[in-house]
């Protein structure tokens, strides 16, 4: 591997080899101390700084395993009849106003559909009903825009395992404060935070609310990306190299877990790689992003719940993204199957169950 001019020439990928193999496609990228070693850098143009901060990356690659959908199947929690109501996930879902009131609550309901028991979703007074009608099966909290909606909400967080903050939120700077403060306070509690859609906003404005919490993970579509990336680099984005510019922003927001998606899904947490490249569909409706961030919300507490030795030592984040990323195309793929340009984010998540089963159970 060379890289010259801060580009990178040649990217090895190690395939994945199991009884349970994903198709060769979904790959990933990992002991990177070990290509450190065979690699020749020639910084041309990049700063010094630079240079140092990514040869630092590198070097701190962590040991490769065989191979990650078992790891991802190793934290999902059996269903057994010992198990209590929420056992397996209590979901909160923090978003929702009177302009946006599909995304949180497709993100709910994937929850659902993945295996969490219990959806909550804390919304807008003016969108609370609108929810409510399109499932039973949601809590739905009509608490985001009242003058004391941190401390309302608050007062769920003892009985969340995790939060998705973003779909349908909207850019009202007082649904953005208040998102920020629950955020500052699920982080204290430790809980697994997955931000997406105007969440991303939110961080891109001040990246210090979730810079350097490890239980946090952003997925942002490139477009949201790259306004992460100015933000935090003060400069115009690279595009050549998605997984090197992936990778550049996870270092900068403290190691914080990143899901790049596109053509194929980049899940880096600064020190190894993932990508997903099974197989979807070329339909790209809105509210696929949020069956990801809410069945991420679902896998996250699985794997953070876990012992240790499930994930066989690698960052649960990066085993709950890849196996979200993993069953979202999945569940386009099987969508498109049946229903091709008529395909919409309904469809895929009608799809989950069988989608989950093929991955994961069989």
């Amino acid at each position: 591997m060379i890289l010259e001019g801060g580009q990178i020439h040649a990217n090895p990928r190690t395939k994945l080899h199991s009884s349970h193999s994903p198709p060769e496609h979904c790959l990933f990228t990992l002991n990177l101390m070990n290509l450190l070693k065979r690699a020749t850098f020639i910084f041309s143009e990049r700063p010094l700084s630079l240079a140092l901060v990514i040869e630092r990356s590198f070097s701190l690659g962590t040991a490769a395993v065989d191979n990650v959908i078992p790891l991802v199947r190793n934290t999902i929690p059996p269903l057994t009849s010992k198990k209590h109501k929420g056992q397996d996930g209590r979901i909160g879902i923090i978003g929702g106003c009177q302009e946006y009131t599909g995304a949180p609550f497709f993100a709910a309901i994937s929850a659902l559909k993945v295996g969490a028991d219990l959806s909550h979703v804390f919304c807008t007074k003016d969108a609370a009903p609108v929810i409510k009608s399109y499932s039973p099966e949601l809590i739905v909290h009509p608490v985001l825009d009242s003058p004391n909606a941190v401390e309302e909400i608050e007062k769920w967080l003892p009985r969340l395992h995790s939060l998705v903050v973003g779909p349908g939120l909207g850019r009202e700077d007082m649904l953005l404060k208040n998102a920020k403060e629950i955020i500052e306070r699920s982080k204290l509690r430790g809980i697994p935070i997955i931000i997406d859609a105007d969440g991303l906003w939110l961080v891109a404005k001040e990246p210090s609310v979730i810079q350097g919490y490890q239980r946090g993970i952003l997925t942002p579509n490139f477009m949201e990306f790259t306004r992460l990336y100015e933000a935090m680099h003060h400069e115009p984005l690279d595009s050549t190299d998605h997984k090197r510019s992936a990778q550049q922003l996870s270092i900068a927001m403290g190691h914080l877990t990143l899901v790049l998606k596109g053509e194929e899904d980049i899940i880096t947490d600064g020190k190894n790689m993932l990508t997903c490249s099974q197989e979807g569909s070329g339909r790209r409706c809105g509210g696929q992003g949020d069956l990801l961030s809410g069945s991420l919300g679902v896998f996250a507490h699985w794997a953070f719940s876990s012992p240790p030795d499930a994930v066989k030592g690698m960052n649960p984040s990066l085993v709950a993204a890849f196996g979200a990323t993993y069953l979202t195309r999945q569940c386009n793929r099987q969508a498109f199957h049946k229903h091709s340009r008529s395909t919409s984010t309904s469809d895929m998540i009608q799809e989950i169950s069988s989608a989950f089963k093929k991955l994961f159970e069989s």
